[in-house]
């Protein structure tokens, strides 16, 4: 069954619901993650996608996500501070790209940067745009077309929105915006030809059946840049509790993802740093074929000279 679906994958057709519940409960873990090992590299290649972010503005969100540390709902320890300012930002910019990294967003806290709070940011891409080669991307939180023409107009080329989660599993996480007006953001994104990036946390208390469905409501939304986060609790949040998710949970679930986005640049990001590197190892083997390298937002990130020989000896060309 796990190579008839294999190759219903590699002849361009793709798995159903129903089809990816049965790949989830094979009992032979270790042929399903081969099968999705060879969806990647005759699907992906050997080329690995690189980005890094700036927190370039911290704290204070107006927004409820039982996840974030930067919510005002919680008490945290995180660092608050407002917009940085474009020599900051080209600075950070310019190490990065110095290190190989290919693309860089801004990446600021808050539901929405609109109206006069838009101005500066785009300022600052102009910056990099002028200063810098890489690719830039955004991720400012719920924006009109208007704004998304804006930041394009800027020099963003992609804009960064997560789902965070399944749809049937949101409205439990956060209450103070929907996962439909994330749609629409993304939507209005692609309407004007940008390129899009959004994915998930997963542990967040979700099933593996609710991880199959985020998997395909991506699919739906034709992304291929998908985020996936591990979970890492953090005091004052009310996740701060949730037990670590096992290696074969997060194993299986790429394994899937990659089933169902066969195409997909599938991208390590926050919560990498608290699985070991044999993990790591087979994860890239099985279909992570991108990562955000260097610094995550509120937690520690990834050293860049550590990541390139990860990716190279698992077998990628950056």
């Amino acid at each position: 069954m796990i190579n008839r679906l294999k190759d219903k994958v590699l002849s361009g057709e793709s798995i159903t619901e129903k089809e990816a519940i049965l790949l989830l409960n094979v009992d032979d873990k270790e042929s399903l993650y081969e099968a999705a090992h060879q969806i990647t590299r005759q699907l992906c290649g050997h080329y690995f996608d690189s980005c890094s972010i700036i927190n370039a503005k911290s704290g204070r969100c107006p927004e409820n996500c039982k996840w974030c540390a930067q919510s005002n709902h919680y008490h945290t320890q995180i660092e608050k501070y407002d917009l940085i300012d474009k020599q900051t930002g080209v600075e950070i910019a310019q190490k990065n790209q110095q290190a190989g990294i290919r693309r860089i967003a801004l990446v600021t806290s808050g539901k929405q940067q609109k109206g006069d709070k838009l101005l500066p940011i785009c300022s600052i891409f102009k910056e990099l745009k002028a200063k810098t080669r890489m690719l830039l991307c955004a991720s400012l939180g719920l924006l009109s077309r208007d704004e998304l023409i804006q930041l394009q107009q800027a020099g963003v080329q992609r804009y960064h929105c997560n789902l965070e989660t399944a749809p049937s599993y949101f409205n439990t996480l956060c209450s103070t915006h929907t996962q439909e007006q994330k749609i629409e953001t993304i939507r209005a994104a692609q309407a004007i030809g940008m390129d899009v990036c959004s994915g998930g946390i997963i542990g967040m208390g979700e099933t593996m059946l609710q991880r199959i469905e985020l998997a395909f409501k991506l699919k739906e939304l034709y992304i291929q840049s998908i985020p996936i986060n591990i979970l890492q609790p953090i005091k004052g949040t009310p996740l701060e509790n949730q037990p670590p998710l096992e290696p074969e949970e997060i194993l299986t679930t790429v394994a899937l993802f990659r089933f169902i986005n066969p195409t997909a640049f599938l991208r390590f990001a926050g919560g990498r740093a608290s699985i070991c590197k044999e993990v790591q190892q087979k994860l890239l083997y099985i279909g992570i074929n991108s990562a955000i390298m260097g610094d995550m937002l509120t937690t520690i990130g990834s050293k860049t000279d550590e990541d390139k020989i990860l990716f190279q000896t698992s077998g990628y060309t950056l």
